[in-house]
């Protein structure tokens, strides 16, 4: 049953905006099959199936979803070495794979992601973008750059005067007609590749049925699925940022996998979320259900009826927008942020945006980021300290901070093993045993100074910490008593 409120709330600048996306997913869909090289139709009928499909099953109104080419990135050397029907197959296995890790709720997930990671991601892609567009502008012509020019004037500066029809719409018809009827030679869509006017059919693969084929697509698909659901993921948060409200992330998951596994039977190429498109689509007005499904829609029928015309519009228009987009979804408070935020985070950021602009694989820069943030907060919380002080005749060695793989080096060298015949007494009271490292180093603490006939007490063990001690510790506890108090 559809919700009303997702679908019919904003009718009119979900159908505006849906109209837009759909023009400047042409484009993109054709640039993006060349990338996995297949012919153009391929990343169409992608780019129409999935966002048709999200539009029902996906969990964020208003976000775009197709063809992408961080995915394209991936696929392109299975289709060299093996073939489109290879490629389809993957695409239903990567289907299957998200649907997988969506009914596992692989969603949560996204709260380890850093607000640093965060930011590199969307810097990286308004990045991308922009160097996406500069083969098809940059040492053309003069007039291409005029056209790039008079377009970004008009989406910057008409919407000051009219907010009825998105300003990249009115860029398109009124600079694309005055393409046609000047006769300017300009580069139009219809240079990137031919277009066909059918429709998608359903078909199943044709590879064999059999493990061998499965040791080939396997390894592509969850890498797919993985980036895929990544790249969207970031975008729903995204998206959830630009429009202040909330989506259901474990049903985003589950429904880009039923929408690939759809698409890879109609002949498409995986795809996944865009930012770019989900950036033009908010800001062009769309907000619920209803842009997604006009995008797909309208993508399809501007394909079927509309070919002729399409293959005429002029690539510097479309430059010119998805430039607008690149410069609305970089964060350029980043700069501020690259001062104020600790050194640690800044590192983080920048390192995701190079790794992701160098490589132009997503997955690779926020696992970088990921992996790096995660080094640094070890770093950070890995201090540990220990005080010792005489009572009567005994040793007492305070422990202070968490005892675990990265502080066990400075826990052990904190003790003078040199004693003999002496009480010694160790309060966990302000630690927290967390690993079997921590309970390795403690094991060695005990037994070392067991070796000179000291007696050696160990107390202040919060719960969890006893357990993972008396579970783990190979210490006989005669020689070494185990207090809680």
């Amino acid at each position: 049953m559809l919700d009303q409120g997702e679908w019919f709330c904003n009718v009119r600048g979900d159908i505006l905006s849906g109209i837009v996306v759909a023009l400047a997913l042409i484009p993109e869909a054709i640039a993006f099959s060349i990338i996995a090289g297949v012919d153009p139709m391929v990343g169409l009928y992608a780019s129409f199936c999935i966002a048709v499909m999200i539009s029902f099953v996906g969990g964020r109104p208003g976000m775009i979803s197709a063809a992408t080419g961080a995915m394209a990135l991936v696929m392109a050397p299975l289709v060299k070495e093996h073939g489109l029907q290879y490629l389809l197959a993957a695409t239903i296995l990567t289907g299957l794979i998200q649907l997988l890790f969506g009914v596992l709720k692989i969603a949560k997930l996204m709260k380890f992601i850093p607000r640093a990671v965060m930011i590199g991601f969307v810097n990286a892609l308004a990045i991308l973008i922009f160097m996406a567009q500069v083969p098809h502008f940059w040492g053309i012509s003069g007039m291409t750059y005029v056209f790039v020019a008079v377009t970004l004037a008009i989406v910057y500066i008409l919407p000051r005067f009219i907010k009825s029809v998105p300003a990249p719409l009115i860029a398109i018809i009124v600079l694309t007609s005055v393409s046609i009827f000047s006769g300017l030679g300009l580069r139009t869509v219809g240079d990137l590749g031919n277009i066909t006017q059918s429709l998608p059919s359903f078909l199943i693969p044709a590879v064999p049925f059999n493990f061998e084929t499965l040791g080939i697509i396997f390894p592509y698909s969850l890498a797919l699925a993985v980036v895929g659901l990544l790249e969207s993921l970031l975008t729903a948060s995204i998206v959830d940022d630009m429009t202040d409200t909330d989506s259901d992330k474990n049903r985003e998951a589950r429904g880009q996998g039923i929408a690939n596994i759809v698409n890879g039977f109609f002949g498409g190429m995986a795809g996944c979320a865009m930012i770019g498109q989900s950036v033009i689509n908010v800001k062009s007005g769309g907000r619920g259900r209803l842009s997604t499904f006009v995008a797909g829609m309208f993508l399809m029928f501007l394909i079927l009826v509309l070919g002729d015309l399409v293959v005429q519009i002029p690539m510097p228009v479309l430059v010119g927008i998805m430039i607008m987009v690149s410069v609305g979804t970089f964060d350029w408070s980043s700069f501020t942020y690259l001062r104020k935020a600790p050194k640690g985070d800044a590192v983080v950021m920048l390192t995701t945006v190079m790794i992701v602009v160098f490589t132009h694989d997503l997955s690779k820069g926020v696992l970088a980021g990921v992996v790096l943030s995660a080094i640094f907060f070890v770093a950070k919380i890995s201090k540990l300290e220990v005080f010792e002080r005489r009572e009567h005749d005994m040793a007492v060695f305070e422990v202070r901070g968490p005892l675990f793989f990265a502080s066990v080096e400075g826990f052990v060298e904190a003790f003078d093993f040199s004693s003999e015949n002496t009480r010694i007494l160790i309060d966990f009271s302000g630690s927290h045993v967390w690993d079997d490292s921590a309970v390795g180093a403690i094991d060695k603490v005990v037994l070392k100074y067991r070796e000179n006939h000291n007696e050696v007490t160990i107390k202040g063990l919060n719960s969890p910490s006893q357990k993972i001690v008396d579970r783990v510790a190979v210490y006989p506890r005669a020689n070494a008593k185990l207090s809680s108090h």
